[in-house]
């Protein structure tokens, strides 16, 4: 089994709504886009077209992975994993989080699925993962430990095998890429805010709003100060009107 992205983003939404928005389960073609597209809890933010969904949707459905049921106007979409390998709930959430977020360690499924299901400890968690890891037809591989990480990673199958050193590598380059176009935006945003300035100071200069010189005095400090005259006081201490 080796899905494309699309494909396991798709997969991944599914079984996450299922888990956290019954009420909205299965879902449309439309809320599957905006699950996919959704700008949280996904790593990494997609912008997929309704027709890649579409598209890969077929598939799953040709892989007996995912069923399309017709309702209305629009089809209604759901999978089937737990009847084709007999996943309970907390193996389907661990699932999720690793298809929507890429390589987690346990102590991050166990925060991660909250939503879904309660995990008692990080340790039932690793006892789910390495169940999936012991197949026959294995689901979940462990990549050891990443730099700076006290417990080993896990991630999906169904995207074909996982060499680790590529993939931290790859997660590598995205995190520069991430970080690159973000010194970008703030160079852009720089530089508007300089030719802003510039135009406005032209502007100014054109209408004769350029503020004038301030003079050290203390008179020129106070523009009233000139309109000001100092009257004598009466014995009540009020100037006379």
């Amino acid at each position: 089994m080796e899905l494309s992205p699309v494909e396991v983003r798709v997969l991944g939404c599914l079984i996450e709504k299922r888990a956290t928005t019954p009420e909205h389960y299965p879902l449309s073609t439309n809320a599957l886009v905006n699950a996919c597209n959704q700008k949280t809890n996904r790593d990494p933010v997609t912008s997929h077209a309704e027709r890649e969904v579409v598209t890969a949707m077929m598939e799953l459905r040709a892989q007996k992975l995912c069923r399309s049921i017709s309702s209305g106007r629009t089809d209604k979409h759901k999978h089937i994993l737990d009847e084709r390998f007999h996943f309970d709930e907390h193996q389907l959430a661990a699932l999720a989080i690793m298809l929507l977020r890429g390589p987690q360690t346990p102590g991050e499924i166990r925060t991660r699925t909250e939503r879904y299901v309660g995990f008692s400890s990080v340790e039932a968690v690793e006892q789910v993962l390495r169940d999936l890891a012991q197949l026959e037809e294995p689901v979940v591989v462990d990549l050891g430990r990443g730099p700076g990480q006290s417990q080993d990673r896990y991630m999906h199958l169904f995207g074909g095998p996982i060499d680790a050193e590529v993939l931290s590598s790859a997660r590598s380059e995205s995190t520069a890429a991430a970080a690159l176009s973000r010194t970008d935006r703030l160079a852009d945003l720089e530089a508007t805010v300089t030719s802003l300035v510039g135009r406005i100071s032209r502007l100014e200069s054109e209408l004769g709003l350029n503020p004038p010189a301030t003079s050290s005095s203390s008179n020129s400090e106070n523009p009233l100060s000139p309109h000001l005259e100092t009257q004598p006081l009466d014995d009540s201490g009020f100037a006379p009107t």
